[in-house]
């Protein structure tokens, strides 16, 4: 019997939404969103990364969803939203949906705060100069992500050369090998190229079920939309007070990303750092990554500043997390 593509009990689990959303996109793409949490609360969106889907945000919308609403939505052709024909697949399509998303799961005039893991955290970069963003965005945070040279940098076939790695991680990025099974050697290997090494075993099996259920052109698709990747332009324009998160052992985006991303982005609100977790920071650190959230919500959502201008541009702190 096939196994669900998600845990089904415990912590890692999706919890059942309040309600669920049909959105189109600007191209006429529809995209599967939920709701979660009381309407009226301080709203929170999130946009998860490559090969994933809604139920990756699982334990940070149970941490989140007492007190805040929280939107979660399937990129293209993950989890629940449709695959799209190829030209459908790059990061001005990614921008168009997250701002789809905004426009229909808000109610006019709400603003909430957005995060994005991964190739959620270049969602937001690449939707950086749109208007609907600007008006609907009080605040960001850009988890375990980058925004160029991903195929160079990465460290998942740690080779000398930036030439070497970049050729390797193409073929992996561009892979359309079926991943088969959940089995104890998919385990180590998804371990291995994404999580820390103090990842728990119910963390690997929920991070190794939502990535073996994304099929395999849309894997390969977006995977070459990652390796031409060329944001830099996006993070200089995202003037929304922005925070950083990311672990000191990610081998797909490692803390150097991290690291120039807050030296670029115009409103950093700091760079915290997750000393051993790799690059599934949301269910590695659930409670960090959420408590991030909130306190964006608490400074920027809930108190309203009345002008983006009341704190210094380019302030930047640096956080550690255990």
């Amino acid at each position: 019997m096939k196994r669900p593509a998600h845990a089904t009990r415990g912590r890692y689990a999706p919890p059942v939404p309040r309600r669920t959303l049909d959105v189109t996109s600007a191209d006429g793409s529809r995209l599967y969103a939920e709701v979660h949490g009381p309407e009226g609360a301080p709203a929170v969106v999130l946009s998860h990364g490559w090969t994933c889907s809604t139920a990756f945000w699982a334990p940070v919308v149970r941490e989140l969803a007492d007190t805040h609403k929280v939107v979660v939505y399937d990129q293209r052709g993950h989890g629940r939203s449709p695959a799209v024909p190829p030209a459908g697949h790059s990061t001005r399509a990614l921008a168009d949906d997250l701002v789809a998303v905004l426009e229909q799961s808000l109610a006019p005039g709400e603003r909430a705060v957005v995060g994005g893991h991964s190739m959620g955290g270049m969602t937001i970069m690449a939707a950086a100069e749109r208007p609907e963003l600007r008006a609907r965005a009080a605040a960001a945070l850009l988890c375990s992500t980058g925004c160029a040279d991903l195929a160079a940098e990465s460290r998942v076939f740690p080779l000398p050369s930036p030439g070497g790695r970049r050729l390797a991680h193409r073929l992996l990025l561009g892979s359309r090998a079926p991943l088969g099974p959940v089995s104890p050697v998919a385990r180590w290997a998804l371990r291995y190229a994404t999580m820390g090494g103090g990842s728990s075993a119910e963390q690997i099996e929920a991070c190794a079920r939502i990535v073996h259920a994304c099929p395999t052109d849309v894997r390969a698709r977006w995977g070459m939309v990652l390796y031409h990747l060329q944001l830099t332009r996006g993070v200089s324009r995202l003037e929304v007070p922005t925070a950083v998160l990311a672990g000191t052992a990610d081998r797909l985006t490692p803390f150097v990303h991290a690291r120039r991303l807050a030296s670029v982005l115009p409103r950093c609100e700091g760079l915290t750092e997750l000393p051993g977790l790799g690059h599934m920071t949301p269910v590695e650190a659930p409670d960090a990554v959420a408590g991030r959230l909130r306190e964006l919500v608490r400074d920027h959502l809930a108190t309203a500043p009345s002008s983006r201008d009341e704190r210094p541009a380019g302030r930047q702190k640096k956080e550690k997390a255990a």
